[in-house]
């Protein structure tokens, strides 16, 4: 129920990547103490000498690309917005698979917008639910696609989970077709100012 371009969303990301760098380092203290610290171990940052910052991994956690592993496995994509609330993925043999995000669909059903009708006027609106006034202004605030979201939340929404990251995030940023050379350069600096590594 949060939408993905605000403050909100930013807060929660943090919330969830830190409770997840916390329990994962905890674990790794256990296994350390259990199997012994990482090979190499000695002369990195974390031979302190202190027992709480001993380690069985290096590094913990990261955010890996799941786009196409997501779409088969029908789960979220991670940190991204969606590509879109209806799309075709071409698959390898010429062959397309057509998604429906699942979360739109459930909430269309609930309150009782769903039609197939709709559906094919998303698909042939590429994703987009914007221009459909069937469709709630909360819902469609819930389910931007990621070329409508702007260039900064992008950003602040990977800066977000990498404060709490160990190795880089991965992260597409969709711009839209217009984007200038200068929209790019912005991007790449903000990601940098922000403390982003991938």
């Amino acid at each position: 129920g949060i939408p993905y371009a605000s403050n909100e969303a930013v807060e929660l990301a943090e919330k969830v990547m830190k409770y997840i760098s916390e329990k994962s380092r905890e674990k790794s203290k256990e296994l350390a103490l259990e199997k012994g610290v990482f090979p190499s171990f000695k002369g990195s940052k974390y031979d302190t000498g202190k027992l709480e910052d001993k380690v069985r991994n290096v590094e913990r956690t990261t955010i890996a690309p799941t786009g196409t592993i997501s779409m088969i496995t029908g789960v979220s994509s991670g940190i991204e917005p969606i590509f879109g609330v209806t799309y075709w993925k071409n698959i390898r043999g010429g062959d397309s698979l057509l998604f429906v995000d699942s979360n739109f669909e459930e909430i269309a059903k609930k309150r009782g917008f769903w039609s197939e009708g709709l559906m094919e006027k998303i698909k042939q609106n590429r994703g987009k639910i914007g221009k459909f006034e069937e469709i709630p202004e909360d819902v469609k605030k819930l389910f931007p696609i990621a070329e409508d979201v702007p260039l900064e939340w992008h950003v602040r929404i990977q800066a977000a989970f990498q404060k709490y990251t160990d190795n880089a995030v991965s992260k597409t940023i969709n711009l839209p077709n217009d984007a200038t050379v200068n929209d790019v350069a912005k991007s790449y600096w903000n990601s940098w100012k922000l403390g982003c590594k991938g």
